[in-house]
């Protein structure tokens, strides 16, 4: 990021940035401690994660606000601009893979007291650990401008989307083995879901750091696992 004439402008995009990171920070964590409720059902563990959502919240409308006011007042263009733009897009996709931590910590505590099927939980681990490396490239992409590492998170999309297949055929298996699996299953499906969705996430703070660092485009159709009729 080159310095400005007006040195305040430095520290107003270094204070986005800062918030970015905090927000980054907060919510890796978040996906780390859903991942360990689940599979452990560690209820407190799932609380925990509820309880951090609030402050995810706040830091994205702290930088919401604080971009737009920062684009009123400077008036930015060309790398000026995507700079902001990006933090807004980035801060945007972040509440969001929050919200879907707490939604599988939420739902941990749902079926904690009905814990079965020790098996079904090891391939939504394995969706978590995949979302959780993507969050962290993701975020060292943009903490760096590197554009060639975010194109290499788009290019992983595929993997998450496929083991979203394999975990949801699984599960269906097992509900149509035994009835009484039914509502233990459909919880984990949604948990499964969220953890693909964390992906996405991923994926789209991917093209945003892309555009970022070279001022272009990623293709519009990303390379995507599974059943291609899925419109997901």
């Amino acid at each position: 990021m080159s310095d400005h004439i007006v040195k305040a402008y430095d520290k107003e995009l270094d204070f986005l940035g800062r918030k970015i990171a905090e927000m980054g920070g907060l919510t890796e964590q978040m996906i780390a401690e859903c991942i360990d409720s689940l599979v452990t059902m560690n209820t407190d563990l799932a609380k925990k994660v509820i309880g951090l959502d609030p402050r995810l919240d706040v830091l994205h409308r702290e930088v919401e606000d604080f971009a737009v006011a920062t684009i009123a007042r400077r008036q930015p263009m060309a790398v000026d601009l995507r700079e902001i733009i990006a933090a807004i897009r980035i801060a945007a996709d972040l509440e969001r893979v929050g919200d879907l931590a707490k939604n599988i910590a939420k739902r941990t505590i749902k079926i904690a007291t009905d814990y079965r099927l020790g098996r079904a939980i090891i391939g939504l681990k394995h969706m978590g650990e995949i979302a959780s490396v993507q969050m962290k490239d993701v975020l060292d992409s943009y903490a760096e401008r590197d554009a060639v590492r975010a194109e290499k998170v788009w290019g992983r999309d595929a993997e998450l989307d496929a083991l979203e297949d394999s975990v949801f055929r699984d599960l269906l298996t097992s509900m149509m083995e035994d009835p009484r699996n039914i509502s233990f299953c459909t919880h984990l499906l949604f948990c499964s879901k969220n953890f693909e969705r964390m992906g996405d996430h991923a994926t789209n703070i991917a093209e945003t750091v892309y555009y970022l660092a070279k001022g272009e485009n990623l293709p519009t159709d990303r390379p995507k696992g599974g059943d291609a009729s899925d419109p997901a």
